[in-house]
C-alpha cells in the first residue's frame, strides 16, 4: 500500500506516518516512485500505536512495544503499571466529579459555606487534583 492509501485507511495524515517512521514505530517497505509503500501489517501497528496513546503511553513507550521486525512485543509489567496509573486517575476524577456534582445541588447558601466544596478547593490547592506529570518527550527536527 502506498502512503496515501495507508493514510486513508488509518485516518492519519501522511505527515504522521512519516513522523512515526522517523521515530522507528513503523517501517516502509520501499518506494513506488516518490511515495513510500507499506506492508498491510502496518495498519495493525498503527492500531496498536493509537491504543497505546489512548491509554496514555508516550510514543517512546509505544516504540518499546515493538520488536525490531515490527511485531508487538508488549511487556506485561508496563501494562499493569499503566492500568494502576489509570486506576489512580479514575479515582481522582471521580472524586472531583462527585465534589462538583454536590456543589451544584448543595443546599448551603453559597459555595463558600459548603464543606464538600471547601474540601475540593483544599485538594486543588494542595495539588491533589492535578494529573501526574508525564515525562516530556523531546521532538527533534531533522
Amino acid at each position: 500500500m502506498d502512503i496515501a492509501e495507508v493514510a486513508k485507511k488509518s485516518g492519519l495524515p501522511a505527515s504522521a506516518l512519516r513522523y512515526y517512521e522517523e521515530k522507528g514505530l513503523i517501517t516502509s517497505a520501499g518506494r513506488q516512485g516518490l511515495r513510500r509503500t507499506f506492508a498491510p501489517g502496518v495498519l495493525d501497528q498503527l492500531a496498536l500505536i493509537a491504543l497505546g496513546q489512548a491509554a496514555g503511553f508516550s510514543l517512546d513507550d509505544i516504540g518499546a512495544m515493538f520488536s525490531p521486525d515490527g511485531q508487538a512485543s508488549i511487556d506485561r509489567k508496563s501494562l499493569s503499571a499503566k492500568a494502576d496509573e489509570l486506576d489512580k486517575t479514575i479515582k481522582r476524577l471521580k472524586a472531583m466529579r462527585n465534589g462538583l456534582r454536590h456543589a451544584a445541588v448543595c443546599p448551603a447558601p453559597s459555595h463558600a459555606e459548603c464543606p464538600t466544596f471547601q474540601r475540593l478547593l483544599r485538594s486543588a490547592a494542595a495539588g491533589e487534583l492535578k494529573p501526574r506529570a508525564r515525562r516530556a518527550v523531546a521532538h527533534s527536527s531533522k
